[in-house]
């Protein structure tokens, strides 16, 4: 049985995770309020989304040295606070330029902190002996249920996006370092040598990251774009565009929720496989929605198809090596780099050809899923012990290291 100081960590990484989730609920009901207070064209918008990849590719590779440095536990409390209070900068931004600028500062906080939470997730993990970084990951997604649902009241009430965010920013500043208080605070050993500065993906974590590269980038354009293209392509209300997010991210906190349960009946491979089905069939529906109602439908399937993968390849990397954050740390460059410049790729494809074109483009990255799976068999030394024999999804047993994390 887990110890006290154990069962006290993996309740405060839930609530780091639910509080850095609820920033990013918070930010993306406010995507076509930036768009329109602006008046930006899709492509610019698309380019302007770019900039929060930018500013994570960057900085990510920095969160091992972090923690190193300052420890896991004041590490990632300090972390959370940055990325809550980065929430306010984009709306207070007047043109495109400070735009660029205010997302660029945004990914570097928001993807410097993942590295950290998710690199204390695995420890507790591993403490435990079975999955659990699934149910994080569905706090995650509770908390950014909860900020979008937030932000659909805001938006229904016509509340300036600008009053909004900065307030939204302070509140989850307060809750941050309380969330935190909990954590393990995992230190280097005595004489231990410092990371590099910059830690380039281990050649274990980069199948593992292209595994989660499809999901990230189904989960970047639903996020970022499910609104605009609600409007744009099904006449939707700016209401009911919001909600979009919020089906989103409540069928995705349910699947997270549940999957824990299901990867150990399963295994990784075969919930990846059912996962990319799921998300495949949301993609279609979405790409040949012709109501609100269907798209709302069909971004809520892909929520809940590409729920689990992330959770899966991040446990997989930070068992794929001796250092867990460096291997984290370049999955997650790879992954939320590509979830990142998602919209932008969106916009792009939708500024030359259309929208329903951009989503098609995500719909095939979901297909890949299921062609994909078999490499996080190698990865899932958490999963391997919780799942059995048949923990490589085809009745044989798996081989490897690693598993989970987001």
């Amino acid at each position: 049985m887990p110890s006290a100081s154990l069962r006290t960590a993996r309740r405060s990484a839930g609530a780091v995770f639910a509080v850095h989730g609820a920033v990013t609920g918070s930010f993306a009901t406010r995507i076509p309020w930036l768009q329109e207070h602006l008046e930006l064209s899709t492509g610019q918008l698309g380019v302007a989304l770019a900039f929060p990849a930018l500013g994570a590719s960057l900085a990510m590779p920095l969160a091992s040295r972090v923690l190193h440095r300052y420890g896991a536990l004041a590490a990632v409390r300090r972390l959370l606070v940055l990325w809550c209070l980065a929430l306010a900068l984009p709306a207070l931004a007047p043109g495109l330029v400070t735009l660029c600028a205010a997302l660029a500062v945004f990914g570097a906080t928001a993807g410097m902190c993942d590295v950290a939470m998710n690199a204390q997730g695995v420890e507790v993990e591993l403490g435990y002996g079975r999955s659990i970084m699934s149910g994080l990951h569905g706090l995650w997604s509770v908390g950014a249920l909860l900020g979008s649902a937030a932000g659909v009241l805001v938006v229904h009430l016509g509340l300036d996006a600008r009053i909004h965010l900065t307030a939204a920013a302070l509140v989850l500043a307060v809750l941050a370092p309380p969330a935190g208080r909990g954590l393990l605070d995992i230190r280097p050993a005595p004489g231990e040598a410092a990371p590099p500065r910059f830690a380039l993906p281990p050649r274990s974590a980069l199948l593992i990251g292209a595994v989660g590269m499809c999901a990230v980038l189904a989960e970047g354009a639903s996020m970022d774009w499910s609104g605009v293209y609600l409007r744009s392509i099904t006449g939707a209300s700016e209401t009911v565009a919001a909600a979009s997010y919020t089906a989103f991210a409540c069928t995705m906190a349910t699947a997270r929720l549940a999957g824990d349960a299901v990867v150990r009946r399963l295994g990784p491979v075969r919930t990846v496989r059912l996962s990319g089905a799921l998300a495949t069939l949301g993609g279609l529906l979405a790409v040949t929605a012709s109501t609100p109602a269907a798209g709302v439908a069909g971004f809520a399937l892909i929520g809940m198809g590409i729920a689990v993968v992330v959770p899966l390849a991040f446990a997989a990397a930070g068992n794929s090596g001796p250092r867990p954050s460096q291997a984290i740390a370049g999955v997650a460059t790879i992954t939320y780099t590509t979830g990142l410049l998602a919209p932008t790729l969106i916009g792009l494809i939708g500024e030359l050809s259309s929208l329903r074109v951009s989503f098609a483009v995500v719909t095939a990255a979901t297909a890949l899923l299921m062609l994909s799976a078999g490499v996080l068999a190698r990865g899932s030394r958490s999963t391997v012990a919780a799942a059995g024999p048949e923990s490589d999804g085809g009745g044989h047993p798996a081989h490897g290291l690693g598993e989970e994390g987001r």
